[in-house]
């Protein structure tokens, strides 16, 4: 395990959850699936109680530690696309796997874990500052899926 590891919590899902990410995203893989040795408050022994997973080169660990906690936007993981293919085809994997949009690019996968698929281009010409970073920025309040033709033109003026 890595000495730092982002621990994400789940009601039940965890391995669901890893399986899903390792299918989706590039760098990515389930590494090992932990029983429970006993009964505990949300599960019974054997069953799966930590998966230590990567996503996008990112070491996790998903814990099915039962219904008390729920994700919110305050965690996400950002995804740097570098065009609108691969921008639509981790939105549609998400979103279209009982998921659902949000605005400026994020979205919620349907364990609640947020995501930000963000095209460089937007990063880019944030960095940029001055008027280029506000039309940008300006184009994107406007946009659930981030267009990146949209953004490319908004830079542009």
């Amino acid at each position: 395990m890595a000495k730092n590891t982002i621990c994400l919590w789940y009601d039940k899902d965890a391995e669901a959850a890893a399986r899903f990410y390792a299918e989706v995203f590039p760098d990515s893989r389930v590494t090992a699936v932990h029983r429970a040795p006993s009964d505990y408050p949300s599960g019974k022994e054997g069953d799966v109680l930590t998966v230590e997973f990567t996503v996008a080169g990112v070491a996790c660990l998903g814990l099915n530690g039962g219904p008390m906690f729920k994700h919110n936007e305050a965690f996400s993981f950002q995804i740097a696309t570098d065009d609108q293919e691969e921008t639509d085809r981790y939105w549609n994997a998400i979103v279209n796997n009982g998921g659902e949009e949000s605005a400026c690019g994020w979205c919620n996968d349907k364990w609640g874990i947020s995501w930000q698929i963000t095209p460089r281009v937007l990063t880019e010409a944030l960095a940029a500052g001055g008027g280029e970073a506000k039309r940008a920025f300006e184009a994107m309040m406007d946009m659930r899926k981030i267009d990146v033709a949209a953004i490319e033109a908004a830079r542009r003026g």
